[in-house]
């Protein structure tokens, strides 16, 4: 089977406003003759908290934020908010008429995860899709107990020795697909909880030891030290295999450049964007 050709795009480390403003951009620009599917990988400037379209920012410390000389951004995406650091964060954008790419939302993100589950294989970690089984765990990704998206697996992510390794988030516009997450080389579990509001100490810890329970990186499962260097490589490589594509290196015109400068700007720095709920 001949392979399809997609954009690959390495950003490197960007602010947030950034790094959210080209998202957009690349599904404005997939409806422009021409244009391929994306893959697209990046990194963050600062320690950054994401939080989700509808979600409510009074769950984040913002006084903890500044402490950590941290940054936050409000995603296009829905989900709970995810803090950004040490980690390789990937897009996707892909039409929703791409060949054999399914209708609903939960089967799209497995195909498109397929390449997270072979990235993850190629590091020696065995992994797999999270299925949840029971009622209880069905009910649980209704109504979340935590803020924290690496909080619990949701449907088709992956996992690792039953904890959840890497999370993601989808919308739909313009008849594009935008799914992006996060694949953690390391989590500073110490700085995560000191950046959300809890009702008291007692509550935070609990949430904290259930988290680490729940919930891992890539250095806490692998035999050796993994460094970014390797996680670019074998998630480059497992996309190809996963998806069955062939990855061509893309560079953004002076023009697209500055059409995501502006917008990251005019939108994803502003206080009204990001405190709106």
């Amino acid at each position: 089977m001949s392979k399809s050709k997609w954009y690959f795009i390495n950003s490197g480390k960007q602010p947030g406003s950034y790094n959210m403003a080209l998202d957009e951009c690349l599904i404005k620009w997939q409806n422009e003759e021409g244009f391929l599917p994306t893959l697209r990988f990046y990194e963050w400037e600062r320690p950054t908290v994401t939080i989700g379209y509808f979600q409510k920012n009074q769950e984040i410390s913002l006084e903890a934020l500044k402490k950590y000389n941290g940054d936050f951004v409000r995603r296009q995406t829905g989900g709970r908010s995810v803090l950004h650091h040490e980690e390789l964060t990937y897009s996707v954008i892909v039409p929703e008429s791409y060949p054999n790419m399914p209708e609903t939302v939960t089967e799209a993100y497995k195909v498109i995860s397929m390449g997270i589950l072979e990235g993850f294989k190629l590091l020696g970690l065995d992994s797999s899709f999270s299925i949840p089984k029971t009622e209880k765990e069905k009910d649980e990704l209704k109504k979340p107990s935590s803020a924290v998206c690496f909080d619990a697996p949701s449907w088709y992510e992956v996992v690792v020795n039953d904890k959840k390794i890497a999370g993601s988030a989808q919308t739909r516009q313009k008849g594009s697909i935008l799914q992006h997450g996060s694949i953690p080389l390391n989590i500073d579990v110490n700085m995560l909880y000191d950046l959300y509001i809890f009702p008291s100490e007692e509550v935070k810890n609990r949430m904290k030891k259930r988290f680490l329970e729940r919930a891992t990186w890539i250095n806490a499962e692998s035999d050796s030290p993994k460094s970014m260097d390797e996680l670019y490589i074998a998630f480059k490589e497992g996309f190809e295999i996963g998806l069955n594509i062939e990855l061509i290196p893309f560079e953004l015109s002076e023009a697209q450049e500055k059409e995501v400068q502006e917008l990251a700007a005019t939108k994803y720095g502003k206080e009204d964007w990001n405190l709106r709920k």
